[in-house]
């Protein structure tokens, strides 16, 4: 089969490698939509090393069809439409049994500790299907959606450790995806107004057209000053930063509101560091807090939200590309120019 093989830092090469065989309570996917992320680009560089190895299949958002049950597999049958919550907690560690299986310590996941979704096929482990990480898909739902789950489900993490709640004005930085699926569930929780910062035109606008509030050009226009502006020169009450910029994390500080919220949502580069001024945080009362993958419960709503169109994330899929031009999607989506990446197989 074709597959996109990760054969070290910025090494990353169309191979023919075996297909995989499912041993018993295992399953064979037939990838058939896998989304690239701001994640995998950073694995692609080495700015993200936990998990990595060489060589490797990464992609970690995807959807497919069963087309071989292993021995044991009752609930999933060839055939059947399945998404996957990719990172497969252990249960059983101290953070498992208190509600906190996103951060589990044994945490393993697709396309890092397993060969991940840029393939013609995917096998998926018993891990994966005892702990429940595997799901049917609705009839109406499509692939691409599908593949969403999980980026919208770590979005839905992240809104939640912010309490982004009814009449909360909300600042978002970056409108890539991720800032435009925040934007989203900032209006769904009720913000009052949801604001934008992106350097990129052709985002700022694509954040426009899905009808955020205001954006801003940061490049051009003082965002402290954009944002007071709107919101009584008091600040907002939620800022999340949807990009992963050291000096965006300082900025969030002067743009919140005192007794406000800053989430840190995006990963950080390993080596990135921080120049915080505690003295907001102490002075202000500021809760800042972080977001780390995500949950099956966030999954599973994710999913419900994706397929009752509460969320249209397929409106960020703005190009596609089979499998054996893997390395162009890989190039067009860290171009500036692309949302959300697809790589279809039909």
């Amino acid at each position: 089969m074709k597959a996109a093989v990760l054969k070290g830092p910025n090494i990353l090469e169309m191979s023919d490698i075996a297909i995989p065989e499912a041993a018993p309570g295992e399953l064979i996917l037939r990838v058939r939509a896998a989304t690239v992320c701001g994640t995998d680009l950073r694995i692609l560089t080495g700015r993200k090393t936990k998990g990595v190895r060489f060589p490797s299949v990464i992609g970690h958002e995807f959807a497919g069809e069963v087309v071989q049950a292993g021995n044991g597999v009752s609930l999933f049958k060839v055939g059947d439409r399945v998404s996957m919550d990719p990172v497969m907690p252990c249960l059983s560690c101290a953070y498992c049994k208190n509600g906190h299986e996103n951060v589990c310590q044994n945490r393993q996941a697709m396309g890092y500790e397993f060969d991940g979704a840029f393939a013609e096929y995917i096998r998926i482990p018993t891990l994966a299907l005892r702990s429940g990480n595997v799901f049917h898909m609705p009839d109406e739902m499509s692939y691409e959606a599908a593949a969403l789950a999980e980026p919208l489900a770590c979005c839905i993490n992240g809104q939640r450790n912010a309490g982004v709640k009814m009449g909360d004005s909300v600042v978002i930085l970056g409108a890539g995806p991720i800032g435009l699926m925040h934007a989203a569930l900032a209006r769904l929780s009720g913000a009052r107004q949801v604001i934008v910062s992106e350097p990129n035109a052709s985002r700022r606008q694509a954040a426009a057209d899905r009808g955020v509030d205001h954006v801003c050009d940061p490049s051009s226009e003082s965002l402290p000053e954009f944002v007071r502006a709107r919101t009584d020169g008091l600040g907002a009450d939620v800022v999340i930063l949807a990009i992963g910029v050291p000096a965006l994390a300082d900025e969030a500080l002067t743009i919140v509101r005192k007794g406000g919220r800053v989430n840190l949502f995006a990963g950080f580069s390993a080596g990135d560091k921080s120049s915080m001024d505690v003295n907001l945080i102490h002075y202000n009362e500021l809760i800042v807090t972080g977001a780390s993958a995500l949950s099956r419960r966030d999954y599973e709503l994710a999913m419900n939200m994706l397929s009752s169109r509460q969320i249209d994330a397929e409106q960020l899929i703005t190009h596609r590309f089979g499998v054996a031009d893997s390395l162009t999607a890989f190039q067009e989506a860290g171009s500036g120019r692309a949302l959300k990446v697809a790589i279809c197989n039909d």
